[in-house]
């Protein structure tokens, strides 16, 4: 049995990854768990896989965790020091990042310290110190398996080329829930609306990001630090139906694309019994009831999010960890109801326009630049509102 760890559990990414190893129970055992706040679902999937440890970032809910799982033999910790305990065993070879945003570096770092084998879920972390990580995971002889959908469909795409060189990327994108909306339509849009998804079933920060077409400029980034692709080589092209993940084109003209239904236990178990592929109970794909498959270019001009984070991947450097950070808060403010949908591509760029970027750069550069370039993004939000009244 695989021994691993599941970082954000109770997020739609780690709940899809418990499903799959409900599935294949003579596969996996679960040895760490770790949650922000949920304590009932934590405390649920705790009672159910009986993992050794698990860690709950929400201090103030300790005393309810621990009341809903009295008699339980396992270790409860909280903290961000504590969140190693969760994988430092040496029984556990795989590690499961599903945490959301930046916050998930610092565990990351850890994790490959430990020398665990990482399947990415979290993007943010790569987009701002992919270098670093891919240098410290090479380092520690540890494997970076993508769980993204599109990045998972490349890694696949890739894996039986040989060492051939590829042509082109085409990331594909499924436009989001907005992709048909005009710009004064966009600017109406409702935090409620931006966090349904017409395709896909994901977590509030990631479906807004589709909406803006942020996520897939993120994307771009990722495919660009994990697959050491330059950015020319990369084509977004938005595929509503969102059957072809990704497809990757090589030199002699041939393009071979990964495709499946539109759930994430797909990539997800991949990642997990790597490099072996186990039956699952997802729908399969039927091409006949399908009947078609359709593709059309970005609209840059109603989601610049998308041109920015271009921007940001061709500078490069402490750019995009720029990038990111400004986008996390700008997803928040709106959320909260602080500015307008269209207001998220505001404060990115203000933020890439007014930073000057370090090629060279330490984690310690990253996680200084996370708190700074937050206050002032905070700052031009709060500006914003005040010139709005």
């Amino acid at each position: 049995m695989k021994s691993i760890t599941i970082l954000g559990s109770t997020g739609s990414i780690g709940t899809s990854a418990l499903d799959v190893v409900r599935q294949h129970a003579r596969e996996f055992s679960v040895y760490g768990l770790a949650a922000g706040s949920n304590v009932e679902l934590l405390a649920d999937q705790a009672k159910e896989f009986k993992p050794k440890v698990i860690h709950l970032a929400d201090r103030s809910k300790i005393a309810e965790l621990k009341s809903l799982l009295t008699g339980q033999k396992v270790e409860i910790v909280t903290g961000e020091e504590e969140i190693e305990k969760t994988f430092d065993d040496a029984s556990v070879e795989l590690v499961l990042l599903a945490i959301t945003g930046i916050a998930a570096l610092g565990p990351l770092i850890k994790a490959i310290e430990y020398r665990k084998n990482i399947a990415l879920a979290n993007k943010e972390a790569i987009v701002s110190a992919g270098e670093l990580i891919r240098e410290i995971a090479e380092k520690n002889n540890v494997k970076l398996l993508p769980v993204d959908s599109e990045h998972s469909a490349i890694w696949q795409c890739l894996e039986g080329s040989n060492g051939n060189k590829i042509k082109r990327i085409l990331l594909t994108a499924s436009g989001g829930s907005f992709r048909n909306k005009t710009r004064k339509e966009l600017e109406k849009v409702t935090p409620k609306e931006a966090v349904h998804h017409p395709r896909w079933k994901m977590g509030a920060k990631i479906t807004v990001d589709s909406g803006t077409l942020m996520n897939k400029g993120l994307e771009v980034i990722e495919a660009i630090k994990l697959f050491n692709a330059p950015l020319e080589k990369i084509e977004v092209l938005v595929h509503p139906e969102s059957i072809i993940h990704s497809a990757v084109e090589f030199q002699d003209g041939s393009v071979i694309a990964q495709m499946g239904t539109t759930d994430m236990r797909i990539p997800i178990q991949l990642a997990l019994t790597y490099p072996k592929r186990l039956p699952n109970n997802v729908k399969p794909l039927d091409f006949v009831e399908l009947g078609s498959l359709t593709f059309e270019k970005p609209n840059f001009k109603n989601f610049p999010c998308l041109s920015l984070a271009l921007k940001a991947a061709s500078i490069g450097g402490t750019m995009p960890c720029v990038l990111n950070v400004a986008n996390e808060v700008a997803v928040q403010a709106f959320m909260d109801g602080k500015i307008k949908f269209t207001d998220i591509a505001r404060v990115v760029e203000h933020s890439i326009n007014n930073h000057s970027p370090k090629l060279n750069f330490t984690f310690e550069d990253i996680f200084s630049i996370c708190q700074s370039e937050a206050r002032k993004a905070e700052l031009f939000i709060t500006n914003l509102n005040g010139n709005k009244k």
